[in-house]
């Protein structure tokens, strides 16, 4: 078992693949995208199988890939495959944006996903336009639907943003009632890429449950695994269930097991810190494995005691990096 210095074990690699995406939802990015990396700055899937096994072997047994879009990269689904094969990967799960094509699902469940996070801030298809930038609603809501009826176990992922989406909190939470689907509802954070300016929420989790007894007043707490990232929830009889995540509150570092690394190969501890140790460099300046493996104790011993003492550190202030740029 792998710990950090506050003696929280860590088992699950977040794996950024790629910046781009095709979607400009505007709490991510501005709408003309980003600056985005050249090629040769980002990793190569020889680099992340690398440091994926090194991971593995350290005791890392659970890693998502994210991005930006994951599918946006060329090749994802081979390399996939090749990342199930590591020893030690126990579980390979994915969050997308749900645009890539339909195929892809059949694909996933012969690879052996485990899981995928489907990213959905609202099954309006004109609230679904003005927060993407896109009109995609109804390619990603046919990706839902086909997700739905698989042998992947499915998760929607919403942030939640006063003016934009409130309207969809009550429908969301009622697609569980006949689907087999966690809804989960993030609490807005402030990583937009300098997209728009950021005050503190005012719907964070509670308030957020709070909105859904309005219609479900008897929503039943579950019990929630150590290392959960939600607060999770059901409506009696209902047959999937509805999460929280207190993603800007900051009230569940305490047990996070999670580390991140970005498409560039800077290795995030944490989500709110400012700039991670760049693998990319350090590999490509001739590293050895043991030089890695050394390099990644030494980090995991520095690790922030949480989200608010992770943001002290930051060497620089102002806007806040986009998700898309540090792994979703």
């Amino acid at each position: 078992m792998l710990y950090d210095n506050h003696n929280r074990p860590l088992r699950y690699l977040r794996l950024a693949v790629t910046e781009r995406c095709n979607l400009r939802c505007h709490y991510c990015m501005p709408e003309e995208g980003l600056p985005w990396s050249k090629k040769d700055q980002i990793l190569t899937y020889e680099e992340m199988l690398r440091l994926v096994e090194i991971l593995a072997n350290l005791g890392i047994s659970k890693v998502r890939i994210t991005g930006g879009e994951p599918f946006v990269r060329k090749d994802l689904l081979p390399f996939m495959g090749e990342l199930k094969q590591i020893k030690g990967i126990d579980k390979l799960n994915i969050t997308t944006n749900g645009t890539a094509p339909l195929s892809s699902i059949e694909t996933m469940e012969q690879i052996g996903v485990n899981s995928v996070n489907l990213s959905l801030d609202s099954i309006d298809a004109e609230r679904f336009a003005k927060i993407t930038r896109r009109d995609e609603f109804e390619k990603v809501w046919n990706y839902y639907k086909l997700l739905e009826q698989s042998t992947l176990n499915t998760k929607i992922n919403a942030v939640v943003m006063e003016n934009h989406n409130l309207g969809d909190i009550l429908p969301m939470s009622a697609l569980t009632v006949n689907d087999d689907v966690s809804i989960r509802f993030i609490e807005e954070m402030p990583f937009n890429g300098g997209s728009k300016g950021y005050t503190p929420i005012e719907w964070n989790f509670r308030r957020i449950i709070d909105h859904i007894k309005t219609q479900y007043p008897d929503l039943e707490k579950l019990d929630d695994a150590k290392s959960s990232t939600s607060y999770n929830y059901q409506i009696p009889g209902a047959k999937g269930s509805i999460g929280v995540i207190p993603a800007y509150s900051r009230t569940i570092c305490g047990t996070c097991d999670r580390i991140r690394l970005t498409p560039k190969g800077e290795l995030m501890t944490c989500l709110y810190q400012n700039k991670g140790f760049s693998f990319r460099d350090f590999m490509r300046d001739g590293a050895t494995d043991k030089d890695i493996k050394e390099k990644f104790l030494k980090l995991f011993g520095q690790r922030a005691k949480d989200g608010f003492e992770s943001e002290k550190r930051k060497e620089e202030t102002g806007s806040f990096q986009s998700m898309a740029t540090i792994g979703g």
